[in-house]
């Protein structure tokens, strides 16, 4: 399944013990079985319900001409997510922490490739489609097992391995909301952190997207009247915090309101650089206040019916002052964001 499996020394690497405290690295599951099949049953007889999955690759991005750094995110996830306080708000006992799928030998035939030149960035779309066929089959196994995959770190084109792993899991397609000044729906030209939602909408495992946070000028025209074709729905990022012309509130509750009107299993979907001067692949030095995407993860991942979280592109070595300071900021944001996912799931009413 090319996963390498957290254990005891992932734990002792990371976590930072503090006499009289208990830390969720403590009481996080580690993987047990031979194989993931075993792993996740016995994850869930040991009262698992969601996974922590790693990607640490950046080889989308840059098969997207853009800026690599995103194989960062996992690490800095760790470290500050393992050394949180484990207390009767999240004591960590229902988080399988899994490890994260092994891309190194795809990191390492990216490494020197130009995305400036046209035969290069061929070969990143090729591995970008290899990275696909390694992470799809894990998504389903984790989804088949009655589990929720809690995704970090990589390019947004990770998403459409994970909607197709869990599409074929539950043998139907789902609904995805992502929070994103980029809609990720240009054309499929081969595989990039671009056009995820695309592939996944033509394979069948997506048949309802809903973009909140897009930036009007950050997409181009052809995708947007794709979309529109298509009868996706997108609220801008000038329309909630520019113009003022609707809240948050309101564009959340369109999005649940749409999933209440046709229920199905939803994706919910973050990436980084929608916000606001987060070190990532495509950083918005204007975006998304921190504790509005907190938010949006929180009131999403009520709706009960949600099946996965994935949280991509940020990129620690892309900190402006350097990587020890990206990889607190991204760390921490991603740790908050999963905190707001949990807190909603505990409080799923819609």
């Amino acid at each position: 399944m090319n996963l390498i499996y957290a254990n005891a020394a992932t734990l002792a690497r990371y976590s930072n013990a503090r006499p009289g405290e208990q830390h969720l690295g403590e009481h996080l599951l580690l993987p047990q079985g031979q194989t993931l099949a075993d792993v996740l049953i016995q994850a869930r007889t040991d009262g698992a319900r969601y996974v922590l999955l790693g990607v640490p690759e950046d080889i989308g991005p840059r098969a997207n001409c853009g800026r690599g750094g995103s194989d960062g995110a996992w690490e800095a996830f760790l470290s500050l997510f393992l050394n949180l306080q484990a207390n009767d708000f999240c004591d960590g006992s229902e988080i399988l922490l899994l490890g994260h799928l092994d891309v190194s030998d795809l990191q390492e035939q990216a490494e020197g490739l130009d995305n400036m030149e046209p035969e290069q960035l061929a070969q990143l779309r090729e591995l970008t489609a290899e990275l696909d066929q390694r992470l799809m089959p894990v998504i389903e196994a984790i989804v088949g097992a009655g589990l929720e995959p809690v995704v970090i770190g990589g390019g947004h084109n990770n998403a459409f391995p994970l909607l197709m792993g869990a599409s074929h899991a539950l043998d139907k397609p789902l609904a995805a909301v992502n929070l994103d000044p980029h809609a990720d729906f240009r054309a499929t030209e081969g595989r990039h952190s671009g056009n995820g939602f695309a592939y996944a909408w033509k394979s069948g495992a997506l048949n309802a997207y809903r973009v909140i946070g897009l930036h009007e000028q950050k997409n181009n025209a052809s995708a947007l009247a794709q979309m529109r074709s298509l009868g996706i729905h997108c609220t801008s990022f000038q329309q909630v915090w520019v113009r003022r012309q609707l809240s948050l509130t309101q564009a959340l509750d369109e999005a649940l309101a749409e999933l209440a009107v046709q229920p199905r299993p939803l994706g919910i979907e973050l990436d980084l650089d929608a916000i606001e001067s987060m070190p990532s692949s495509a950083e918005s030095r204007i975006g998304v206040p921190m504790l509005d995407a907190c938010h949006v993860i929180y009131r999403l991942a009520q709706y009960r019916d949600t099946r996965y979280l994935h949280l991509c592109e940020g990129a620690p070595r892309c900190h402006p002052a350097g990587e020890i300071a990206g990889r607190r900021a991204v760390g921490q944001a991603l740790s908050e964001l999963v905190l707001s996912y949990l807190s909603g799931r505990t409080n799923a009413t819609i």
